[in-house]
């Protein structure tokens, strides 16, 4: 009896995803945010990037395939002690906008990342890089109205409320991205 429950979830979750991923990769909206995204990461040799929880994780694996396989300059606020001090000393809602002060620079890159589009810290980081002459790629979900959805150069939003799916096409976007500009 448990397995056959667990298969029946399962292969509704495979369809959901394939479904949700078929959806959005294959929409004109995607392809259009992807190409604005691929062209600002093509001419910017400096590359920020923020994001929370698992979209912090996809911000340390994107800086490095970037830096490594583009030979881009990139950055990002992954450090476990940088972000706690951050936090502390300037609360965490500013941490992010106070970092983006120390490193950021004009002409530079961000790419923001935040499954909600409503994270203040987040949304604070984007409104400052742009305050500094900078560039805004934001990728967000859930909504298609969110506010970090509205403040980039090139917006790619993936309205599910699935934090799984969203945190993956997130992931699989800045990879076809990547590759893209590698020539694969």
């Amino acid at each position: 009896m448990y397995h056959t429950l667990y298969h029946n979830r399962n292969m509704k979750q495979l369809e959901l995803y394939h479904k949700e991923f078929s959806a959005y990769l294959s929409s004109a909206e995607v392809k259009s945010a992807s190409e604005k995204a691929l062209e600002l990461i093509r001419t910017h040799n400096r590359i920020a990037f923020v994001g929370n929880g698992g979209s912090n994780s996809i911000c340390s694996h994107m800086m490095e395939d970037f830096m490594k396989m583009l030979s881009k300059r990139t950055y990002s606020f992954t450090d476990p002690a940088m972000i706690t001090c951050f936090a502390n000393d300037y609360g965490w809602e500013k941490a992010m906008e106070e970092w983006i002060n120390f490193q950021f620079m004009p002409g530079d890159l961000l790419i923001a990342i935040s499954s909600s589009g409503e994270s203040k810290n987040i949304l604070n980081a984007a409104r400052k890089a742009k305050e500094m002459g900078g560039k805004v790629i934001t990728l967000s979900g859930f909504n298609k109205d969110n506010s970090l959805g509205k403040m980039g150069d090139a917006n790619i939003i993936i309205p599910t409320r699935s934090y799984g799916i969203v945190e993956n096409l997130h992931s699989t976007i800045l990879h076809l991205i990547l590759d893209q500009l590698q020539g694969l």
